[in-house]
């Protein structure tokens, strides 16, 4: 328990920003009207690829094994994320194809 308490005492600022942009994130995203929410997700899906390389790159050099789990975590999770997107993307852009 003390472990964690002096890891929240040395790392206050970084958690107090993280914990800032969630709620940031969260008013951002509700605010997005539906009609730009597929375009934004679209360009989204180009970070998330920078995401999924950083992880990898994090994941070559990991040491313990609780980096691996978590950089092999990032993978998928990135992964996953890219690939929803680009259905998700797919399914916009064949809504404007002409019908035969």
């Amino acid at each position: 328990m003390e472990k964690i308490l002096e890891f929240f005492l040395i790392h206050r600022e970084a958690i107090f920003i993280v914990i800032l942009s969630i709620f940031l994130g969260i008013e951002v995203i509700s605010n997005v009207p539906a009609i730009l929410h597929t375009p934004l997700m679209s360009g989204a899906n180009a970070i998330h690829g920078v995401v999924i390389i950083g992880a990898i790159i994090v994941l070559g050099h990991a040491v313990t094994t609780g980096a691996m789990v978590l950089g092999f975590l990032a993978v998928i999770l990135g992964t996953l994320n890219v690939v929803g997107g680009f259905v998700v993307t797919d399914r916009m852009l064949e809504m404007f194809k002409k019908k035969k």
